[in-house]
């Protein structure tokens, strides 16, 4: 198993990439890397994992599509980045994954442009895994499509079921739609339109979700447009962050909630470690043909090892065959 690797997306790039990489390369043996970026800067992060040497091929790809130039046409005029070097490469079969944690529209154009869409996915989306208390849910989409029609957020459920049977190994996917209330006839335009078509999908649709219950294992992939699915996953990322840090304030405040910190803190390391995005890695690029995955701009190298690890179950998962079959039935 082959997998593609931009060594220069991302705030920490090449140094978490390289890392990164490194780091997958030893927990997963079965896997080999292929480091694309600027050589001269990559090469030199290499040393002293001569255990996993042998297992990773150099590109040079200097070429870098950044967050402030438009998506469309660096994927069409540079050529020699990484983003389309990768996608080429999945397309014609000389690699089996991608990831990246560069632009994340750089990621979702070269997809849909580079790589191609499943036939009948109309929009590609971004589904990130969030904590939910007792294990983690799908949200899709997070970001990728800020204006959507109906007909996607049904093919996102049908993208998000495919998921979580391929990758989460469960039997029958929860797939609720995030909406202001529970009742059907409740929403805007949008959902209220989408609602009976995702009933009739074929996937278990539960109903409606309120924001409130989103973090209350009531679903196992939430549904919505991407302009309220980043909204939402920003909020989440903030939320916690404000959480713990006002925790660890209080904890500090005096001496008995010192002793009491003292005494509870493999439990709060449990709980920082259930809200930390980098322990799942990245959101998978669903409806493209090959196993994508954007990594947070933010990882640093475990994160990315994680990103690695994410986009090799999408593979023994085979998520791509699961959805081009949901999509066929659909």
């Amino acid at each position: 198993m082959r997998i593609f690797v931009d060594a220069m997306g991302g705030d920490f790039a090449p140094q978490a990439p390289v890392e990164g990489a490194v780091e997958a390369l030893r927990r997963y043996p079965n896997i080999e890397i292929t480091l694309a970026g600027d050589l001269k800067q990559v090469e030199p992060l290499l040393k002293g994992c001569d255990d996993v040497r042998g297992r990773i091929t150099l590109l040079d790809a200097p070429e870098v599509i950044t967050n402030h130039e438009s998506p469309v046409m660096g994927v069409r005029t540079k050529k020699n980045s990484a983003t389309v070097q990768g996608m080429l490469q999945l397309k014609e079969k000389q690699a089996d994954g991608f990831v990246s944690a560069g632009s994340t529209g750089a990621v979702l154009a070269g997809g849909m442009f580079r790589l191609g869409r499943i036939e009948g996915v109309e929009r590609p989306a971004l589904a990130p895994f969030l904590p939910n208390g007792k294990g983690y849910f799908l949200l899709i989409d997070c970001g990728a499509n800020v204006d959507c029609k109906p007909e996607y957020l049904q093919q996102f459920g049908v993208m998000g079921d495919a998921y979580m049977k391929g990758v989460m190994g469960l039997e029958q996917p929860r797939v609720g739609l995030i909406n202001i209330g529970a009742e059907s006839e409740k929403g805007n335009a949008l959902v209220k339109a989408v609602y009976p078509m995702m009933e009739q999908s074929g996937y278990h649709f539960i109903g409606n979700v309120e924001a409130r219950d989103i973090t209350g294992d009531q679903a196992d992939v939430l549904v919505c447009d991407g302009f309220s699915g980043n909204l939402i996953l920003k909020f989440m990322e903030g939320v916690s962050g404000t959480l713990m840090g006002m925790i660890k304030k209080e904890l500090m405040a005096d001496t008995r909630s010192k002793i009491g910190a003292l005494i509870s803190k493999p439990a709060f390391k449990r709980v920082k470690k259930a809200m930390d995005y980098t322990e799942v890695g990245g959101a998978p690029l669903l409806g493209v043909q090959g196993a994508v995955v954007k990594a947070h701009g933010s990882s640093n190298a475990h994160a990315f090892s994680c990103a690695i690890g994410q986009c090799v179950k999408m593979i023994d998962g085979h998520v791509v065959e699961i959805i081009e079959k949901g999509m066929a039935r659909a």
